[in-house]
C-alpha cells in the first residue's frame, strides 16, 4: 500500500507542468498553442528561447530524478538490491508517464525525454550516459532533436537488453516500452522530417554558413 502511494507521488511529481507554469507566468501564453504544440524542453526551446528551454531541460530532469529517489522513505529496499531496482523502475515509469499525461494540464504533456533521462540518471547512470552520447551525436550530424531524441530512446533497450544484458525482466520490459513510447510520441515529429519541414536546432551554423559561402565563391 506504500508503494502504491509512492509511485502515486512520482506521477504526480512528474505531471508538475513546467514549461507550462513558465510560459504563463512571464508570458502569458500557454505553450502547448505555439510550436509543435508539445509542453516539453524542445518545445519551449523553440517558443521561448534558450533561457527558458535550459530551465524546463533542468526542471524536467530534476523530475524524473526526484521520483525515482522516493525509494528513500521505504528502508526495506534500501538493502534489497533487486527489489529496489524493480521498485525504482516503477517510480520512473509513473513519472515519465505524468510528464507525457500530466493530471494539472488536461492529460496534455510533453514527450517524456527529459524526465526519462533524469530517471536513468538514479537508475543507472552508465545506460543514461550511452543514451546522451547516441543524442548528441544524432543532434551534431542532423541537428534534429526529435530524432536525436528518438535514437537515444531506442539505444536504452539496446543497452539494457544486448550490451549490458541485464537479466531483470521488469528492467528489460521497461526499456522496451519507454522506446516504444518515444517513438510513438513522436510520430508527428518523424512525418515532418519525412516531409523536410521538421525544425532544426541551430547549432554548427557557423560551420553551415561557411558551406554556404564557398558554394557561393
Amino acid at each position: 500500500m506504500r508503494e502504491l502511494g509512492l509511485i502515486i507521488l512520482a506521477y504526480l511529481i512528474g505531471s508538475i507542468p513546467t514549461a507550462l507554469i513558465i510560459s504563463k507566468k512571464y508570458f502569458g501564453i500557454d505553450i502547448r498553442d505555439y510550436g509543435s504544440g508539445n509542453m516539453g524542453a524542445t518545445n519551449t526551446f523553440r517558443v521561448l528561447g534558450k533561457r527558458y528551454g535550459t530551465i524546463v531541460m533542468i526542471c524536467d530532469i530534476l523530475k524524473g530524478m526526484a521520483a525515482v529517489s522516493l525509494f528513500y522513505f521505504l528502508p526495506f529496499y534500501l538493502n534489497n538490491e533487486l527489489a529496489r531496482t524493480n521498485f525504482m523502475i516503477g517510480l520512473g515509469l509513473a513519472s515519465v508517464i505524468g510528464h507525457v499525461f500530466p493530471i494539472f494540464a488536461g492529460f496534455k504533456g510533453g514527450k517524456g525525454v527529459a524526465t526519462l533521462f533524469g530517471m536513468l540518471l538514479v537508475v543507472q547512470p552508465i545506460v543514461a550516459i550511452c543514451c546522451v552520447v547516441v543524442f548528441l551525436l544524432a543532434l551534431f550530424l542532423t541537428r534534429y532533436v526529435s530524432l536525436s531524441s528518438v535514437l537515444g530512446a531506442i539505444m536504452l533497450p539496446i543497452s539494457v537488453l544486448w550490451i549490458w544484458n541485464e537479466e531483470e525482466f521488469l528492467y528489460r520490459l521497461f526499456a522496451l516500452i519507454i522506446a516504444v513510447m518515444v517513438v510513438l510520441t513522436h510520430q508527428k515529429n518523424i512525418g515532418r522530417i519525412l516531409r523536410g519541414v521538421e525544425t532544426r536546432v541551430p547549432i554548427l551554423k557557423y560551420r553551415d554558413r561557411r558551406k554556404s559561402r564557398r558554394r557561393n565563391d
